[in-house]
């Protein structure tokens, strides 16, 4: 998910989502995608100068590098992290992915519980890749932070094999499957330049489509679509 909106908030907010910020069925469960709240544009966050970028800015389409080894050893992308944290909190969300920051690497944290007291539940994954998805899918709805005030219903596997490494630059290797699967499998599209309206059936995709174009007036010249 893009930076995903928390869980609670999805019944009443999955109108309005952003990093991925994917929406389940269920008013209690909190995703970046989604969030536990309604998420919000946190605009300023105490602690960084990181800022969720909306569509249609670049770096949402950019190519991703990976962390490197020395990134992870001078602490760099463990303060990327953190500050990371902070705003997908202050959004609401439960995931947030580097790029909807502003930062082009393969970089992605979530909290599925939306919940910054439960921070034993925070994940950051370095350089992740998914090497297996379940043939089984399903349809869920979905918001992302730097999509503000619209949703769509996004097709995913039920559950997938990741490998990454951690802040220390230990490879590890985890299965997902529903809820959190779907959070990672919104936060990874954006590690590819890919956000969750390109997964959009037609019809939805026409439903959102004049917020879309708000969005792309109000960036001006040299948005990527």
């Amino acid at each position: 998910f893009c930076a995903l909106p928390s869980p609670r908030h999805f019944a009443t907010a999955f109108s309005r989502s952003n990093s991925i910020a994917a929406v389940r069925h269920f008013s209690s469960v909190p995703t970046g995608l989604f969030s536990v709240k309604e998420e919000v544009d946190p605009g300023v966050v105490e602690g960084t100068d990181l800022r969720v970028l909306k569509y249609p800015d670049p770096s949402l389409r950019a190519e991703n590098s990976e962390c490197t080894e020395e990134e992870l050893k001078d602490g760099s992308i463990s303060k990327i992290a953190k500050e990371m944290f902070l705003v997908m909190y202050a959004a609401e969300g439960v995931g947030l992915a580097a790029p909807q920051v502003g930062i082009n690497k393969k970089l992605m944290v979530y909290n599925e519980s939306g919940d910054k007291k439960k921070w034993l539940d925070e994940i950051v994954m370095v350089n992740p890749e998914i090497v297996e998805f379940s043939e089984a899918r399903d349809v869920e709805i979905e918001g992302c932070l730097s999509f503000p005030n619209m949703n769509g219903k996004v097709e995913r596997s039920k559950w997938i094999k990741v490998e990454a490494q951690n802040l220390k630059g230990k490879k590890i290797k985890k299965k997902f499957k529903g809820w959190e699967a779907r959070i990672f499998q919104h936060e990874y599209d954006h590690l590819d330049g890919v956000v969750y309206i390109d997964r959009l059936e037609e019809e939805d995709r026409s439903e959102v489509q004049p917020v879309l174009d708000e969005l792309v007036e109000e960036f001006g010249e040299g948005g990527e679509l």
